[in-house]
């Protein structure tokens, strides 16, 4: 049984140009170099996200299972522990915290809807006094 090798996000970065492409995907390293001219999306897609964390690119592509299937053989590693947990960090910090006690959420519409009732009942009683 092969150990996996790991990396660390400066091994990744350092793999940017079009002669050494990594990427990371959901803390897996894909070293995509032979992959830049038949990528459908074609090569620049995959430069861009060259030495970076691509997951939230690819997600948002919405890759095919067959997509997925053909990453595997580009597969060199994961991400080391220690940058895992930096990048969760990252994540949590850059995303809206969701709180069942969170009062904004029900001010984001209650407040527009009374606004709304209110000028609707102002223009029917303005209306009354007006015909």
């Amino acid at each position: 049984m092969s150990e996996t090798k790991t990396f660390t996000l400066e091994e990744i970065a350092e793999h940017q140009d079009k002669n050494s492409v990594w990427v990371l995907i959901h803390g897996n390293v894909y070293d995509v170099t032979k992959f830049l001219e038949e990528h459908p999306g074609g090569e620049e897609v995959l430069l861009d996200q060259a030495g970076k964390n691509a997951t939230e690119a690819f997600e948002d592509i919405g890759h095919s299972t067959d997509a997925r299937e053909l990453m595997k053989q580009y597969r060199i590693g994961e991400l080391c522990e220690e940058d895992k947990k930096k990048i969760v960090e990252i994540e949590e910090k850059n995303h809206w915290p969701v709180n069942a006690n969170d009062d904004s959420s029900w001010k984001n519409w209650l407040i527009p809807i009374t606004v709304a009732v209110l000028a609707s009942l102002l223009y029917r009683f303005y209306m009354s006094y007006n015909v």
